[in-house]
């Protein structure tokens, strides 16, 4: 047990803190903007945005398993994260350009997409994995460390989602784009400035002279998939595929380590799977808010908050701003409390504040004024339970990776958590599509009216799963612990 004191970490959290921080910047940034960009601006349907969206977010975290794949076996840890704010900065570079009246190209905004999505997959898996190696297996402070951590996620998140829209709607959605492309700068520099704090820390191949061949081919090899990425978002069909075989294939070979290994490890490695499964059907109603609710704030909500007036994007940074002010309670509870409250309770418990966030929205559309227009204050609601519910599934879904998984798979596993983010994304863009209101029917009494029938769906299905996940709990946390005589019998 820890002294409780989370905000005492050693030096390397604070370098992967900030630079996490400017990353997340950077992709918030551009995310709180795009659909509606794409609606707005580029004339496309609600319905075709959300499910391209759906499909590059889909992108954007299936391809995390390759940066941390590069990351463990090829370039090291730190060089990937290098390497992939690189690409992440020449993507939303080229996205301002689309959005710019001189280089203005539609067919420019898929390829910057392309490039972002490959950047994010090299870069996201890579600080996380470097955060859970500066903490020895058993240390306590590795639940609030990475708590902390994910604080990092929101806190540059919170301020770029304020500041986006704000500069998209005075200045042009260009320089917002361009925002996001100063915040991955700003994070190169700084990791060039302090790398120095983490020169111990990293995978085997950091601990290595750079090799030449090795860096020049993944550079290669990653602009190759960024052009290839952009062809597939636009011929959507053959990005599902894709999808499809490499989960298939990622899980095939899960399973064939969960094989190999033996009595506690494959039971915690199964616990683990399911833990994965959970965080896909979370993932689902969490990825609605830059599609579906952000559209539900513009269409049916006030556009002011506690007073003051406000872009409808800007809703988004409510989430960001109540993972702030929870987090750090969260983490002093998990590094006091940490071996009374396990991981199953902690992502069951966050599948129930997840129902909370879509039913209170359906509450409110009940209150309504004579103008089909809710209070923001609903929406506010919305995201305190949507935040606690992050935090306990999301905030915590790579410290559950370092926990249960055996370290030889760590970067893999890291990567699988993300793919199921992805597969969450498709799955989110469809139920998306289903809030889209048919052409021409722009009143907003039926637009909150489908609102209110989807949001009732989401929400009353994801309570009745939580409901489930609450049942199973008590026994993923025996068998984690290995104090299930009957589950041992069942997978040795």
């Amino acid at each position: 047990m820890s002294n409780g004191n989370v905000f005492k970490q050693p030096k390397p959290f604070y370098l992967i803190f900030s630079i996490e921080f400017w990353e997340r910047f950077g992709f918030y940034g551009m995310q709180a903007i795009l659909t509606v960009y794409m609606v707005k601006i580029l004339g496309m349907s609600e319905s075709a945005t959300f499910t391209l969206f759906g499909a590059f977010t889909a992108l954007v975290f299936g391809s995390v398993a390759i940066g941390g794949w590069v990351g463990d076996k090829i370039l090291g840890t730190k060089r990937t994260i290098h390497l992939g704010a690189i690409i992440l900065t020449v993507g939303y570079a080229l996205l301002g350009l689309s959005a710019s009246s001189h280089y203005g190209d539609t067919s420019l905004i898929y390829i910057a997409m392309g490039f972002i999505a490959m950047g994010n997959g090299l870069f996201k898996a890579n600080p996380s994995s470097l955060l859970a190696k500066t903490y020895g297996e058993k240390d306590p402070r590795l639940d609030g460390a990475f708590t902390m951590y994910y604080m990092a996620v929101n806190l540059g998140s919170f301020f770029s989602i304020l500041l986006t829209p704000w500069i998209a709607e005075n200045f042009g959605y260009s320089f917002a784009f361009g925002v996001s492309a100063a915040g991955l700068v700003i994070t190169i520099t700084n990791f060039i400035i302090s790398g120095k704090i983490v020169k111990h820390i990293g995978s085997k191949p950091d601990m290595r002279p750079v090799n030449r061949t090795h860096y020049l081919g993944i550079l290669i090899g990653a602009i190759i998939l960024s052009f290839i990425s952009s062809i597939l978002l636009q011929h959507l069909f053959y990005a599902h595929l894709i999808l499809i075989i490499v989960g298939i294939i990622i899980v095939f070979l899960y399973f064939r380590e969960l094989f190999l290994s033996h009595d506690l490890e494959r039971a915690k490695m199964i616990v683990a799977f399911l833990l994965m499964l959970q965080g896909v059907i979370f993932f689902v109603p969490f990825l609605q808010m830059p599609t579906s609710v952000n559209f539900f704030a513009i269409h049916n909500v006030s556009h002011d908050l506690f007073g003051f007036s406000v872009a409808p994007e800007q809703f988004q940074a409510l989430n960001s701003l109540w993972v702030m002010a929870v987090s750090p309670m969260l983490a002093i509870i998990y590094n006091k409390y940490g071996d009374r409250f396990a991981m199953p309770f902690k992502f069951a418990i966050g599948m129930v504040f997840s129902s909370f966030s879509f039913l209170v929205l359906v509450l409110g559309a009940h209150f309504a004024n004579s103008d089909g227009i809710i209070s923001s204050n609903w929406l506010v609601l919305s995201y305190i339970f949507q935040a606690v519910g992050e935090l306990l599934v999301s905030g915590l879904g790579l410290a559950m990776v370092a926990q249960l998984i055996p370290q030889r798979m760590m970067g893999f596993a890291m990567g699988m958590w993300f793919l199921t983010l992805a597969t969450a994304a498709v799955f989110a863009g469809w139920v998306a599509t289903l809030t889209a209101a048919p052409a021409g029917i722009i009143n907003p009494h039926q637009t909150l009216a489908l609102y209110k029938h989807i949001f009732s769906f989401i929400g009353y299905t994801t309570a009745v799963i939580a409901v489930l996940t609450l049942i199973t709990a008590p026994l993923l946390t025996r068998i984690i612990r290995g104090e299930s005589k009957e589950t041992k019998v069942v997978f040795v």
